[in-house]
């Protein structure tokens, strides 16, 4: 197996493809807010208003998956205000950076607007038309998802009580860069595959309740099947 630094030699770089450094590829690396007692406990299930959390947890298969969670937490609204600058835009790309560090997923449109967890740090890139030659939102979160970006982010946290990465240490992440249609073609087909992972873990999600919901039905006699309804044995 050739590690990080192999893959990204000059000599083993395919033609057209370069290497870069995440801090001069990120207009900004900025870790989550510091949560106050007064923030915490609010979800969007029991309050009226606020700006949703992105939890670490949260960050499933290069994707969020809270978007209609009703255990979400929330920010009130005039704390909310002050913390605009850790707002979330489609585009940006979280890290986790403590526990699992390295899990990451691609912000959408969806989460617009969301804060995230301080154990997060969100990657903001320049503007597109400051961006020409450098890396695409999709291809960046590709990049954090494959085994070269993990190998490093591991040789980096191994060894730690709780496994964490600096911001200034994260910033060091070495990029390996295809020319700009091979970052799009990369992007798009992985994020394609993040798309219906996500879509069949609803799915699953969808039937783990529907289940749990049908178990309590039946055993409890508040609904009952007859054998023409009922699965054949295993």
């Amino acid at each position: 197996m050739t590690t990080t630094d192999e893959t990204l030699s000059p000599e083993t770089l395919p033609p057209g493809w370069s290497r870069g450094i995440l801090r001069d590829l990120c207009a900004s690396i900025q870790a989550g807010p510091m949560m106050r007692t007064e923030d915490r406990g609010r979800t969007r299930a029991d309050t009226d208003g606020g700006t949703p959390v992105v939890l670490p947890r949260d960050l499933r298969e290069q994707r969020i998956a809270s978007a209609e969670a009703a255990d979400a937490p929330v920010i009130p609204w005039n704390r909310a205000r002050t913390l605009a600058k850790y707002q979330l835009a489609a585009g940006d790309v979280l890290l986790t950076r403590t526990g699992t560090v390295g899990r990451c997923a691609l912000v959408t449109g969806a989460h617009t607007g969301w804060l995230y967890h301080p154990n997060l740090v969100r990657l903001r890139l320049p503007p597109p038309e400051k961006r020409a030659g450098l890396v695409s939102a999709a291809y960046l979160a590709a990049w954090l998802s494959a085994t070269d970006a993990h190998d490093w982010i591991n040789t980096r946290t191994a060894g730690a009580v709780i496994p964490s990465l600096s911001i200034r240490t994260l910033g060091e992440l070495p990029v390996l860069l295809p020319p700009g249609a091979t970052q799009e073609t990369i992007g798009a087909t992985l994020a394609a595959l993040d798309d219906k992972i996500q879509a069949h873990a609803e799915i699953v999600r969808a039937t783990r309740d529907y289940r749990a919901v049908l178990a309590d039905a039946l055993t409890q006699g508040a609904l009952s099947l007859s054998a023409e309804q009922s699965p054949a044995p295993l």
